[in-house]
């Protein structure tokens, strides 16, 4: 039995209440060698989750918004803005002496079917869509300009085998809809980082594509600060070789890139036909295959998640000279999006502290890997 497992079987069996304050310090452990953050929900901005958001303050040195930046929720309608959430995790942010992140502006997902359509529902032509994304950026970047220190301007425009995602920016703009957004962040705060962000850049292809894109963008003159990688991993992909060259080749251009989005799945994969189907996962509900631990995760899992955390911050670690941030998508397994995706209702332990808050395996190995380095 690994020492990280011993730790948290002992701290359960006496029952002792750890409170955040006593704990060590993620931010503090890794303060000279990266940021380290996590994601900031709705729920905790709406002050439904005040102890989430107190530990969030304690263990982080920067935070991400999950989804109140997103173009649907700031910006549902063409003459409206909410900034009521957003204003909320700026302020959270500045108290706590944060880096804080934005996040993001362009993404096929939760974007409002408005943007591409004209005033009788019909395909908007080019210019209105660049319009409106060129005042949507001015409007949102331009409020948080200076307090906002760095932007996921582009999420997600390629897709696995490398080649552009047909999303409706691509369909109603063109494949330079990616250089007009960096153009226009840029122009609104010159000061600001700028990031693009995808997933799976382990895959060559996909990778490739995403060096390139970026190679295009600062040969025009634009400014790429770095791209991020979301590590939604499990506990053997990809394998820490892959991983390497992942993070090798994502930072030789700029010289950094960040670890962004990070959690590790312990849940058995649905096959593909259920994978991100709302409508069929919900049938799957009730299949024990999926949801294996939902009474509680065993300590052998325990093991297998502390010694990933561990392999990955040992890897993070070695390349701290271009990973500039290390952010955890979530403050705890309750907050985890991979509670309902690709399967809904499901009983997930992705992060390093419990549904009750408290420091899991993970936690204390991820802890154990900064102290000895």
């Amino acid at each position: 039995m690994g020492y990280a497992v011993a730790f948290a079987i002992a701290f359960q069996l006496v029952n002792v209440a750890v409170s955040a304050a006593e704990l060590p310090r993620l931010k503090d452990v890794y303060k000279n060698d990266f940021v380290i953050g996590t994601c900031i929900s709705n729920a905790q901005l709406d002050g439904k989750e005040p102890a989430r958001l107190s530990l969030a303050a304690e263990q982080f040195s920067s935070i991400t918004p999950e989804n109140c930046l997103k173009w649907l929720l700031v910006h549902p309608e063409p003459d409206k803005y909410d900034f009521e959430r957003a204003d909320k995790y700026v302020e959270f942010g500045e108290k706590n002496h944060m880096f804080i992140v934005g996040h993001n502006f362009v993404w096929h997902n939760q974007t409002p079917n408005w943007i591409f359509e004209d005033k009788d529902g019909k395909p908007a032509d080019r210019e209105t869509v660049l319009t409106r994304l060129k005042e949507h950026i001015e409007t949102v970047m331009g409020r948080y300009k200076g307090r906002i220190k760095g932007w996921d301007v582009v999420n997600e425009a390629i897709d696995d085998n490398g080649h552009m995602r047909q999303t409706m920016w691509m369909k109603t703009v063109g494949a330079d809809y990616i250089e007009k957004a960096f153009e226009y962040a840029h122009e609104t705060d010159p000061d600001a980082e700028l990031y693009y962000n995808d997933f799976k850049l382990y895959v060559p292809a996909k990778r490739k594509a995403a060096i390139a894109l970026v190679k295009r963008l600062k040969a025009k003159g634009l400014r790429v600060d770095a791209i991020g990688e979301q590590v939604h991993w499990d506990l053997k992909y990809p394998s820490i070789a892959d991983a390497e060259t992942t993070i090798n080749e994502l930072a030789a251009d700029t010289g950094k890139m960040m670890i962004t989005e990070m959690d590790i799945d312990v849940l058995p994969a649905p096959n593909s036909e259920l994978a991100g189907n709302a409508e069929i996962s919900r049938t799957y509900e009730s299949r024990k295959e999926y949801d294996p631990y939902s009474k509680g995760l065993t300590a052998e899992v325990q093991q297998k998640l502390a010694d990933r955390y561990a392999e990955l911050f040992q890897l993070f670690l070695k390349h701290r000279d271009v990973i500039k941030r290390v952010t955890l998508w979530g403050t705890d397994d309750g907050t985890s999006w991979l509670n309902t995706w690709p399967v809904t209702k499901r009983t997930s332990y992705p992060l390093l502290f419990d549904r009750e808050l408290k420091p899991k395996p993970a936690f204390e190995a991820v802890i154990n890997v900064g102290k000895q380095n």
